[in-house]
């Protein structure tokens, strides 16, 4: 079978199987009055209401086109006309009007009116039906007996035409189409289909019959399941209506094609998994999906049927427990279902206890996964011991011992050991199902030192709560930014047009990366959570992590700019009404949470950062040239840690970040001022070399601690006179004019404040000259210009005639030594370096 459908569901004949008792049973279950207006019991027939946010049927998002469409957008006619209009979005919504007929809803009538009565037959052309468009073209044409009519259509319709009485409907169960045949009865589309039947067949079929299977006229939101046997009808009815109480939505292009590919198929539970292969059916994933959904409900309508709940077996079928235990809202409805084997737990005392520590509790996906999981670590070691722990009375201390230590040595699938946490927590998990069962009185004959022990404790070592050092260096934030326009491109986000989808997601970035907050705190935003207090922009967010609701973070204007517009270009969306209320609402109404999940945040940006062509890293190889950058390091999580490093390179006080991170410990948050501290000197390794003396010679110091000693002493360069040095700068003998100073030590990190003198300098002594203060005031300042200009021009001279490799290394290293000094006494910028700042 193809698409591993056998592994899904098994539906074969069973022997004894009573089919009577199954229709009956199925009738009993069927929903009366399900879907009024859209369900027609009689006709079999479907018609989906566009109004209905459970129905995958939309009207076009054209004003004034009636076409219905399966997802959000424009039907394919606008849509090509929206294309070659070369128009803006707004542009084509105000101009565009679609033709009247322009419409896949029922088939209008004829516009023929006279005194006040309209003619009933169904629409045909030119606004008439069938019989006056005929009229009107003979009354035009020239005829011998009498001359044809001069007049306009519009005033033929109101002095000649005559209203017609409506034609009875179609045979056809459902089809609301008139009869053209007298006949037969059937309408223009199945007399056309009745007579290539009797094309392909050798006997006189029977028209009642063929009827009796035909579906109707149908639009793209209409199913029949006329085609289907009896019990297939009772069967399909069955599933759709189960579909429905799980908040799924029904999809009528694919239930047609579903029902298509079940046509002649008697009885769906008695029928082979042949039946449910792919390729019986159109190769679309939604209609895949849905024959999975099918055979998955008919399994499990015939497992209620006998008595069998999803909680008796030794395999749960996730899926099946999660809906029987009324929690939907645990894991969204997939198509391939996730199963649970008990039987992985050899001993029958464990897995029983396990077993009803799952019916009994119910417990979340997660720790329900982790506790089973636990209990087949424990099993595995139990297996290898004389008489494979099936007795629970002789399994104790030492045994427990050995338990214990196969979780210290848990490891992951990459052969990594597992974090302290992790394994301490899946040995308390194991704890959790042995008191458990003692407590139920399941585990009465289990020896009493088979349990909890102090010196069988894996210690928890200290939590990285952020996994500090893993920060997206900002070289990379800047590669990224340069392509954000792509971002989203052709990413599926079920039921959003593509460019909401790209705005989104974009969104999403600019958050993510001046914010600092970790993915979910991002995409559970409201549309509400922007605040203005005093003179900037404050974000409310929720720390979930540290279960602490209504976090106010102050973001720049930028930054809030970037919000404003995205919840207002997200007001012309249709999303889920559970998302109403959420900023980047969820794809679907079912699922965990009613706003985007973190996983649809991955693979979007997993998608986007693959189809860069280039990133690189910020050093290069022996080569000379930029090495590539992992991009596996490039994930939603990862901005958390560039915005907190950000901060911590600039030296903003660790008080002030551990607030921005809303960190329970400033432990936590000084990390990050140790990976800082390594940057630094790194940065100042590299600069070091390249300082100068007030001529602009040369003058590279020996170490970063002889660097480090005056970095800190003049505004416009080191300065290595030693009270000065002593007293941090504040006692300069010559009252800081550096570029006269023989002690004066500038290296290109100083460009920037060294230019900002000199256009200081410039305007004192315009100032000067207009206060006509004496020639020696006036000469003091034009020799400090000359010689800081002497100096730049040096430094610049020496930066241009590097190689470009090592040209690259030093401008790097010097933003990181701006910014460490521009940040001291103040908050930094919570945006990074914009691509193509000068670094000097």
């Amino acid at each position: 079978m193809s698409g591993n459908l056998a592994a899904v569901v098994e539906i074969a004949e069973k022997s004894g199987f009573d089919r009577d008792l199954w229709v009956a049973w199925l009738r009993t279950q069927l929903v009366e009055g399900w879907r009024p207006g859209e369900w027609d019991p009689e006709t079999l027939l479907f018609r989906g209401d566009v109004n209905n946010p459970q129905t995958a049927a939309l009207r076009c998002s054209t004003d004034g086109c009636e076409v219905v469409t399966k997802s959000r957008g424009r039907c394919t006619a606008c849509a090509k006309e929206f294309r070659a209009s070369g128009l803006s979005e707004e542009e084509f919504n105000a101009a565009f009007r679609p033709a009247p007929g322009r419409r896949n809803l029922e088939p209008g009538t004829c516009t023929v009116e006279r005194d006040g009565r309209g003619c009933q037959r169904e629409f045909h052309s030119r606004g008439l039906c069938r019989a006056h468009s005929l009229q009107w073209i003979k009354a035009t044409r020239a005829a011998s007996k009498r001359r044809p009519f001069e007049g306009t259509l519009e005033e033929w319709m109101r002095t000649v035409a005559v209203p017609h009485d409506a034609l009875a409907e179609c045979r056809v169960g459902g089809c609301s189409l008139e009869q053209v045949t007298l006949q037969d009865g059937l309408c223009r589309i199945h007399s056309r289909r009745w007579k290539d039947f009797l094309g392909t067949v050798d006997f006189v079929p029977d028209l009642g019959g063929w009827v009796e299977r035909e579906t109707p006229y149908m639009a793209v939101h209409h199913f029949s399941l006329a085609p289907l046997s009896e019990v297939g009808r009772l069967e399909m009815l069955y599933v759709l209506q189960q579909r429905d109480l799980r908040h799924q939505k029904i999809e009528p292009p694919a239930i047609r094609a579903v029902v298509k590919g079940l046509e002649g198929v008697e009885c769906l539970v008695t029928a082979g998994p042949g039946v449910f292969d792919s390729s019986n059916f159109s190769g679309a994933a939604n209609v895949v999906s849905l024959v999975r959904e099918v055979a998955w409900s008919i399994q499990q309508g015939r497992d209620r049927f006998l008595g069998i709940e999803p909680m008796d077996k030794l395999v749960w079928d996730m899926k099946a427990v999660i809906y029987a235990s009324g929690r939907t809202e645990r894991r969204p409805p997939g198509t391939r279902t996730a199963r649970v084997d008990f039987t992985l737990v050899t001993q029958p005392w464990l897995r029983e206890a396990v077993m009803e520590w799952a019916r009994s509790t119910r417990p979340a996906n997660t720790r329900f996964r982790r506790h089973v999981a636990s209990c087949v670590v424990a099993s595995n070691v139990l297996a290898r011991l004389p008489g494979g722990g099936m007795d629970p009375s002789s399994v104790r201390f030492a045994e427990m011992t050995l338990v214990a230590d196969a979780f210290r040595k848990l490891i992951k699938r990459d052969g990594e050991l597992q974090t302290s946490k992790h394994r301490a927590d899946s040995l308390t998990a194991l704890y959790t199902i042995l008191d458990f069962g003692r407590s139920a009185g399941l585990l009465n004959e289990l020896h009493g030192t088979f349990a909890r022990h102090s010196q069988h404790r894996i210690v928890r070592e200290d939590s990285n709560e952020d996994e500090i050092g893993k920060a997206i260096p900002e070289s990379v934030i800047r590669q990224l930014d340069a392509h954000l326009d792509h971002f989203g491109d052709e990413f599926p986000y079920r039921g959003y047009p593509p460019e909401d989808i790209s705005a989104m997601l974009r969104a999403i970035y600019r958050v993510l990366r001046d914010t600092g907050r970790r993915p979910r705190e991002v995409l559970s935003l409201k549309r509400d959570c922007l605040e203005f207090e005093g003179d900037g922009w404050l974000l409310i967010w929720n720390n979930y992590k540290g279960k602490r609701m209504r976090r106010r973070l102050p973001i720049s204007r930028e930054t809030a700019e970037q919000i404003q517009a995205w919840a207002k270009h997200r007001e012309g969306l249709v999303t889920p009404s559970r998302s109403q209320s959420y900023l980047f609402p969820a794809v679907s109404e079912v699922g965990e949470f009613a706003y985007m999940s973190t996983q649809y945040l991955s693979r979007a940006m997993r998608m986007w950062v693959t189809s860069i062509d280039k990133i690189h890293s910020e050093g290069t190889g022996r080569d000379g040239r930029p090495v590539p950058f992992d991009r596996d390091k490039i994930y939603p999580y990862a901005f958390r840690h560039s915005y907190a490093q950000r901060h911590a390179d600039a030296e903003v006080p660790i008080d002030v970040l551990k607030d921005l991170m809303d960190h329970r410990s400033t432990d936590t948050t000084a990390r990050y001022y140790k990976v800082s501290l390594k940057r630094k000197q790194e940065a100042v390794k590299k600069v070091r070399v390249h300082v100068v003396d007030r001529h602009g010679n040369p003058a590279p110091m020996s170490s970063n601690k002889a660097y480090e000693m005056r970095s800190v002493a003049v505004p416009f360069g080191g300065c290595t006179e030693p009270s000065n040095v002593k007293a941090g700068g504040h006692a300069c003998p010559i009252r800081f004019q550096c570029a006269g100073c023989g002690f004066y030590r500038p290296d290109p990190s100083y460009l920037a404040a060294i230019e900002d003198q000199i256009r200081d300098l410039k305007a004192d002594k315009e100032t000067a000259l207009a206060m006509d203060t004496d020639e020696f005031v006036i000469r003091n300042l034009q020799d400090q210009i000359d010689s800081f200009k002497k100096i730049a021009a040096n430094m610049h001279e020496q930066i241009d005639a590097l190689p470009e490799a090592e040209r690259e290394e030093l401008l790097e290293s010097v933003k990181v030594l701006r910014k460490s000094r521009a940040a001291r006494g103040r908050m930094l910028p919570l945006t990074v370096i914009k691509h193509g700042e000068s670094s000097t």
